[in-house]
């Protein structure tokens, strides 16, 4: 995937499963409901050319896993590449084939933007349980 907005990604290694499909793969925590309808309506908007997995299916193993619980990643076909969280968000912006997208994306890379919109995105993820269409299920850390 060619984002439109540089690659950040971290170094991390992805399961070999999913790091050789043909298209980037966004893993998401497909018992949250919340989640799984922010990631339809990302698809229907913003129709990126990635697939979408959820990490419950996705084999991943070790701190990718971990990481996956927590936040929604990224993964890109290389398997070294990965972005997490609020970075996943602005690199689906920057790929999406709309246009009026990319601004968007582009203004979450600057780096006080990018900070803020971090904090933005672990408020949400803290609580998402709480937001609509959230359930119990939903929520992050031990109580899981």
């Amino acid at each position: 995937m060619q984002a439109r907005g540089g690659d950040s990604g971290s170094p991390d290694a992805t399961d070999t499963a999913v790091a050789k499909r043909a298209r980037p793969v966004l893993v998401y925590d497909g018992d949250c409901a919340f989640c799984t309808s922010s990631v339809e309506v990302a698809q229907r908007y913003l129709q990126p050319p990635v697939e979408t997995l959820p990490y419950q299916h996705s084999q991943l193993t070790g701190p990718i896993l971990r990481r996956a619980e927590d936040e929604v990643l990224l993964l890109h076909p290389d398997g070294e590449r990965v972005w997490g969280g609020a970075d996943a968000a602005a690199v689906l912006l920057l790929a999406s084939p709309h246009r009026w997208a990319w601004p968007v994306g582009w203004l979450l890379r600057l780096p006080g933007a990018r900070a803020v919109a971090a904090a933005v995105y672990r408020l949400v993820a803290r609580n998402r349980h709480r937001l609509p269409g959230g359930t119990p299920t939903c929520q992050l850390g031990p109580a899981r």
